[in-house]
């Protein structure tokens, strides 16, 4: 009987903007043809949820009470906040983006990537990030991940996208350019529904996060199980 792999807690980010003549814009990139996972495939900033991202940024960390009552959902022992300061944090060391507004610290962050935030005069604002859905990899898959994506503003995405080169061909995209991308089902859905979001104007913790599972290798979508 084939060993079966317990999920990795990973997190990833969603960024749109509005382009130069006001239609959105989605920041891809292209996996590495190496990446000993989804190799050659387009997907959003995102990694694994580190120790590290357990110790308070330094900034303001107030969530959205509902993303945050969504977060502690789901079996995760890690913090709510995990979650988001790996988006952000990955997001910075694959793009080079730093995700907020103009602000300081209120104590002095330890890690790198709070103090690229204080460098630059910005604070990641986590109230203002929206909770997606929860993904997790097929039972099948030599690696599985249990990802929870965010939906941010990519207005508010400071700097030049210039990152690890983890991710190549990295990109702002129109949304008619992405048919033409290799993009796997999972992030098909989680784009489609950031979209929507966004086009909406959707308030940060109006609609629930959703679940995405895989039965048999088909993905099935259903209700984040909240407890109550």
């Amino acid at each position: 009987m084939t060993k079966v792999v317990k999920p990795v807690d990973a997190a990833g980010l969603v960024l749109i903007r509005a382009g130069s003549k006001g239609a959105p814009e989605i920041l891809l990139g292209r996996r590495h043809r190496k990446a000993g996972f989804l190799p050659d495939i387009y997907v959003v900033p995102g990694g694994r949820v580190d120790t590290a991202d357990h110790a308070p940024s330094g900034f303001s960390e107030t969530l959205n009470p509902a993303v945050a009552t969504a977060l502690m959902s789901g079996g995760s022992r890690r913090p709510a906040l995990a979650f988001p300061r790996a988006a952000l944090r990955e997001t910075h060391e694959e793009t080079g983006l730093l995700v907020g507004g103009i602000g300081q610290p209120l104590d002095s962050p330890r890690q790198q990537i709070w103090q690229a935030y204080g460098t630059a005069g910005l604070a990641p604002d986590f109230g203002a990030i929206d909770f997606i859905c929860r993904a997790i990899t097929p039972v099948t898959s030599h690696r599985r991940y249990n990802t929870r994506f965010f939906l941010a503003d990519g207005a508010r995405a400071m700097g030049s996208v210039n990152g690890n080169g983890e991710l190549e061909d990295l990109a702002w995209r129109p949304v008619p350019a992405l048919s033409s991308l290799n993009i796997v089902d999972v992030t098909e859905y989680v784009l489609k529904e950031a979209l929507r979001r966004w086009q909406a104007r959707s308030p940060t913790g109006a609609e629930p996060p959703k679940l995405l599972n895989y039965r048999k290798d088909i993905m099935t979508l259903s209700r984040h199980r909240m407890r109550g």
